[in-house]
């Protein structure tokens, strides 16, 4: 009964940490990993680890307004800056969140389709039908939250147990935390800074440890489940990276399908590897399909005016508007698949340095947060995350300028 107890109360602990891991840890988190990691193996796992504590220095700086300040976030920012100031992150966030959501579209109804032999569209139809049915549940906070949980979990054993029996070099994999750039990496690089360094995710939290109402906790314990969340989010993009270098790189398999994805899973699954990988190509995008519609629709909602909790349905309905129109880009764009996801990831990096600066800004106002504003270990670094989201969303637009 005791050690029953005892996880009951580190599920409760980790639930908000667990979703915000979960929202941004879709099938694009596992492809332009895989992608990396097939193309310069070990090299750019600093990227990840860089981008993991970014991530975490924001989602903290969120979940003290969410801890300590009633009032939701983008109502904050409409009466301290502006009405057109709210507007602007909402719908900043709300496109971010289609973006995601696309390629979250994709990947459910892809992994199932591949693994029965069939086209993907009557999944994407399916599996969002059936996303739309969970908003029809009393308790969808606590269902959502169970789901991201066990989805997260079995993601995260998976890829552990198959990187030790591949038996990647440890001193090459310890190298890659040395920062370098190869040639012809960039735009991937963004796009798994976009991805692994979610600030819709981060600015989302705020709302998350709100709707928990955990006034009665202490904010260490609501600052170490959201640190937990994003490092968990952080160690299995490194896995998935690991992985693909030390299996598909070492036999010169390049990731163009999710079945080559699959083939890095070979060293644990054998023949069956294929279909494991698409369960959890499945499992992430189906759990960031929900959480991402989620944020979006929550947000939005409050740039409206409509409600702040998924209880109202004014809010659930825009959920819903979210999940169909995420479907229905993957319907049209379906032939483009991977493509796809990854021009996703990479194009969010456009809008994410706005959001990091009003997270960084409105944590740090007086009249606000009093005592609770932030240290000066995490303004430095949340200063120095707003100029590499900067220069990475102006490198993004260089380089599709070059390509074009």
């Amino acid at each position: 009964m005791a050690l029953r107890n005892r996880i009951r109360d580190l599920m409760q602990a980790l639930g908000p940490g667990i979703i915000t891991a979960a929202l941004i840890l879709g099938p694009g988190t596992l492809t332009v990993a895989s992608k990396l990691g097939s193309l310069y193996q070990y090299q750019l796992l600093w990227v990840i680890m860089l981008s993991t504590i970014f991530m975490i220095v924001f989602t903290i700086m969120s979940a003290r307004y969410g801890f300590y300040i009633k009032q939701s976030l983008i109502g904050s920012i409409r009466l301290r800056y502006g009405k057109f100031a709210s507007i602007i992150i909402g719908i900043s966030i709300f496109i971010v969140s289609i973006s995601f959501q696309a390629g979250n579209s994709i990947g459910a109804g892809l992994a199932i389709a591949s693994i029965v032999d069939t086209q993907p569209i009557p999944w994407i139809v399916f599996f969002s039908l059936l996303a739309i049915a969970t908003l029809f549940f009393r308790s969808f906070y606590k269902i959502l939250e169970k789901i991201m949980i066990v989805l997260v979990m079995v993601m995260l054993l998976s890829f552990l147990i198959t990187v030790i029996i591949s038996s990647p070099d440890i001193k090459s994999v310890i190298q890659g935390f040395v920062p370098s750039i190869p040639k012809g990496s960039e735009l991937l690089s963004i796009a798994i800074v976009a991805t692994s360094c979610s600030l819709a995710g981060a600015f989302y939290q705020s709302y998350l440890v709100q709707e928990k109402s955990w006034k009665s906790k202490a904010f260490n314990t609501c600052k170490t489940e959201s640190i937990t969340g994003i490092t968990i989010l952080g160690f299995i993009s490194m896995l998935v990276l690991i992985l693909a270098g030390s299996v598909l790189y070492t036999n010169g398999i390049s990731v163009n399908t999710a079945a080559d994805m699959g083939k890095a899973l070979e060293p644990l699954f054998g023949d069956a590897s294929f279909i494991i990988f698409m369960i959890g190509l499945f499992a992430a995008s189906f759990s960031s399909l929900l959480g991402n519609a989620t944020l979006g629709g929550n947000i939005l909602a409050d740039t409206l005016k409509l409600g702040t909790t998924h209880a109202q349905w004014s809010t659930r309905l825009l959920i819903m508007l979210l999940i169909v129109i995420g479907s229905m880009v993957a319907i049209v764009f379906s032939d483009f698949r991977l493509r796809l996801i990854v021009f996703a990831q990479a194009f969010t990096i456009l809008v994410v340095p706005i959001i990091a600066y009003v997270i960084l800004k409105i944590s740090n106002d007086r009249s606000l947060m009093l005592q609770n504003r932030n240290s000066v270990v995490t303004n430095s670094l949340g200063i120095l995350g707003v100029f590499l989201l900067v220069g990475l969303a102006m490198s993004y637009i260089y380089l599709q300028y070059l390509n074009n």
